[in-house]
């Protein structure tokens, strides 16, 4: 089973911004915008918490707070434009594992991540996960696809696709979330990528059921 992350970030875009990096990972990352919102999730018990300690109700000092009492071994990794030093000591003293000042790069946020990951369950657990959709498997680590002992040759971009599909079978999701989590918020071209990636795709994996969603998207459905 992949790791579940939760986020709790209260600028919109950025959230999104970050949930898109982290799940490229193959983790599964569920996000909150409001530090209340997180607080009714505590009990979920995730493997690792993103925080970020200002927020617009409840801050990140009291969720780490609450996060420790109820389960004092799971990973926070604290992310603020405050005072860096400060925050960084106060953190630390409170129980989180790491800290980023921002701005930051969000590649550097997926680092830290794995990371802090490898470090608390150890690195086989992080790098192993194999995803079935048969009649392929996904190695996500290796960036890998196979169907009966045969590697499937797949660009970046096919792969990042599939992930997204693969990760969430049954799920239709439009041209623009597509291009979102593929090509990133900074693509501006055309949707008709989306539509070319989908057809070298149906060429390489014939036996792939995805579907046309007209007017919308697509949606990939186990066999």
């Amino acid at each position: 089973m992949p790791f579940r992350i939760y986020l709790v970030e209260d600028e919109e875009n950025v959230n999104q911004l970050l949930v898109s990096y982290l799940r490229k990972e193959g983790w599964d990352v569920v996000s909150f915008l409001t530090g209340e919102e997180a607080r009714q999730a505590i009990h979920h018990r995730p493997d690792l918490w993103i925080l970020d300690i200002m927020l617009p109700d409840i801050d990140g000092y009291q969720l780490i707070r609450e996060i420790k009492a109820d389960s004092p071994e799971v990973p926070v990794i604290f992310i603020s434009a405050r005072d860096a030093e400060l925050d960084r000591v106060i953190g630390l003293e409170m129980g989180s594992d790491d800290y980023l000042a921002k701005p930051f790069l969000p590649r550097e946020l997926v680092i830290r991540t794995r990371k802090l990951l490898e470090r608390v369950y150890g690195k086989a657990s992080v790098s192993t996960c194999v995803i079935s959709l048969p009649p392929y498997s996904i190695d996500e680590s290796k960036r890998m696809v196979m169907h009966h002992q045969q590697i499937i040759e797949l660009t970046s971009k096919e792969f990042d696709f599939l992930l997204l599909f693969a990760k969430n079978q049954g799920q239709a999701f439009s041209r623009e979330q597509i291009l979102k989590y593929v090509w990133g918020e900074d693509y501006f071209g055309t949707d008709r990528v989306v539509d070319d990636i989908v057809r070298r795709i149906r060429k390489k994996m014939p036996d792939l059921r995805i579907e046309t969603i007209y007017g919308y998207g697509y949606r990939v459905v186990k066999q």
